[in-house]
């Protein structure tokens, strides 16, 4: 199946603690269902330190579930995703105006 959300998205978190931020999708895991977003769904993790990093407690994004994202249309506003055939090419576009997003 086609995904709704790929890297490089712009997307609303639409439940959960951060509820209402916007990011950047930077990662995806269809088969989980989850997509790691920057700047959302932050722990802390503690990392030892090596010869190229310095150690510590260090904030990193955790995987949220795909459901739980919507993607971001040109007016700034949350919308569903929906495929359509526009000739020969399979183009997603924003259910809210019907604007094509990867044309």
């Amino acid at each position: 199946m086609a995904a709704k959300l790929r890297k490089g998205d712009k997307v609303v978190v639409l439940a959960g603690k951060d509820k209402g931020k916007e990011g950047e999708i930077t990662s995806v895991d269809p088969k989980a269902g989850k997509a790691v977003v920057s700047g959302i769904n932050m722990a802390v993790r503690h990392t030892k330190q090596s010869q190229t990093s310095q150690g510590g407690r260090i904030p990193q994004a955790m995987p949220i579930q795909l459901s739980n994202l919507a993607l971001i249309d040109a007016n700034g506003k949350a919308t569903r995703v929906g495929f359509r055939m526009e000739g020969d090419k399979k183009v997603r576009f924003a259910k809210t105006t019907g604007d094509a997003i990867d044309a």
